[in-house]
C-alpha cells in the first residue's frame, strides 16, 4: 500500500504575479492563456481588457470566466478573490496551477496572504510563489520613486527581468546589482518579451531553500568571485558577474539564518509567532526549512507580513543533514533580535 502525500503536496499550487505596468506581465500571461504547453492553468486577472484576449482563442465565456482553447481558463477579480478561487476550486475539470494577477501599483502581500488565510482556500491550495516581472529599463528609476516597485522586488520568489534588449550590458548589470541588494534570494531570470520556460515561472515550490542557500547570502560583497566552486554549471547562477558593484539598499535587507543542528519545535513556535506579531509589517517575506528535534519529517514555513503558514512535509532523506535554514526579508530588519531569539530555541 502506498502512503498517502502530505496534505501540501495535493494541494493547488498558486502563483501570484507581480510587476510594474508595462513591465511585461500580460506578455507573460498570454504566452499562458494561447501556447499549447499541455497544462490546465486558471489565470486571475482584474480586467480582461488589459489582457486583450483574442475572441479567436476563445472556447466559451460567461460573464466572468472565459475558457480558452488551450485548455486554460480565464477569470476576473471582480470584487472579491476568495468567492473567485472557491468557484474554480468547484469547478469540474482540475487544474495544474492557479496564477493571480495583482495590479501594477498593488502590494502584492494582501493576495499573497489570501492563501493563508481563508480556511477553504487554504485547504485547497497552496501559495507556490511570488514572480515579478521587472522592466530593464525602468527599473532603476521606478526603485527611486515608487516604493512599491521596491516591495515587489523584495518579495519576489521568482523575478523576470525582462526587456533585457532595451538596456546596454553595464546597464543590466547595474541594474541586477540594484535587484540584488534588495533581495537576494530570488531566482532570476532574464528575459526578453517574458521568454522563459513557463516551469521556471510555475509549480516552482520557490520557498524550497535548498536552493536559495546554495547562494551564500554575501556573495554581493566580494568584488570578483573565485569560479571553481560553482555548484554544477547552472548558468543562471548568480555568482559570475565580475566587478559587480555592490549596492546596499538603505531600508530593506534580508537576514539568513543557517544552523547544524535541531530546534526544539516548543521553543520556535512560539518564538516565530511572536516576532512576526511583533516586526510583522517590516517583515515582508520569511521562510524556512527546520529540523525538529524527534521528528523524521521536514518542517517547512513561510510567512508574509505577520500571517504564518507551515506544515510537516516529507521525511528528512538519509544523505541529508539535519539543519535549519531561514531567510527574513524586510525594511530595517533587527538581525541581532531574530538571531538571539533563534539561538534560544536551539536542541
Amino acid at each position: 500500500m502506498t502512503a498517502l502525500p502530505p496534505l501540501s503536496e495535493t494541494k493547488i499550487p498558486v502563483t501570484v504575479l507581480t510587476g510594474y505596468l508595462g513591465a511585461g506581465k500580460t506578455t507573460l500571461l498570454n504566452r499562458i492563456l494561447t501556447e499549447p504547453h499541455g497544462k490546465k492553468f486558471a489565470v486571475i486577472v482584474n480586467e480582461f481588457g488589459e489582457i486583450g484576449i483574442d475572441n479567436d482563442l476563445v472556447v466559451g465565456a460567461d460573464e466572468e470566466v472565459f475558457e480558452m482553447n488551450n485548455g486554460c481558463i480565464c477569470c476576473t477579480v471582480r470584487g472579491d478573490l476568495i468567492r473567485i478561487i472557491e468557484g474554480l476550486m468547484k469547478r469540474k475539470g482540475k487544474f495544474d496551477a492557479i496564477i493571480v494577477e495583482t495590479t501594477g501599483l498593488a502590494d502584492p502581500a494582501p493576495v499573497a496572504q489570501t492563501f493563508f488565510v481563508d480556511a477553504d482556500v487554504g485547504n485547497a491550495a497552496r501559495l507556490d510563489a511570488v514572480v515579478t516581472v521587472a522592466d530593464a529599463k525602468w527599473l532603476a528609476a521606478r526603485l527611486k520613486d515608487a516604493p512599491e516597485a521596491k516591495n515587489q522586488i523584495a518579495f519576489a520568489d521568482v523575478i523576470l527581468l525582462n526587456k533585457t534588449d532595451l538596456v546596454s550590458p553595464a546597464e543590466l548589470r547595474e541594474v541586477e546589482a540594484r535587484i540584488r541588494a534588495i533581495n537576494p534570494y530570488a531566482k532570476l531570470h532574464k528575459t526578453v518579451n517574458c521568454a522563459v520556460p513557463l516551469d521556471a515561472v510555475l509549480g516552482k515550490n520557490a520557498f524550497d531553500l535548498e536552493r536559495i542557500l546554495e547562494i551564500e547570502p554575501d556573495f554581493l560583497n566580494a568584488e570578483d568571485h573565485d569560479h571553481d566552486h560553482h555548484h554544477g554549471h547552472d548558468h543562471d547562477h548568480d555568482h559570475h558577474h565580475h566587478g559587480l558593484k555592490h549596492y546596499h539598499d538603505e531600508d530593506m535587507q534580508s537576514v539568513a539564518i543557517k544552523y547544524d543542528g535541531e530546534v526544539n519545535p516548543e521553543k520556535f513556535m512560539p518564538w516565530i509567532n511572536d516576532l512576526t506579531q511583533a516586526e510583522g509589517p517590516s517583515i515582508l517575506r520569511c521562510k524556512g526549512i527546520l529540523a525538529f528535534k524527534d521528528e523524521p519529517k521536514r518542517f517547512v514555513f513561510q510567512g508574509v507580513h505577520m500571517i504564518l503558514d507551515g506544515d510537516l512535509q516529507r521525511e528528512w532523506r538519509a544523505d541529508e543533514k539535519r539543519d535549519c535554514k531561514l531567510v527574513f526579508i524586510g525594511r530595517d530588519l533587527k538581525e541581532d533580535l531574530i538571531r538571539d531569539g533563534f539561538q534560544k530555541c536551539v536542541a
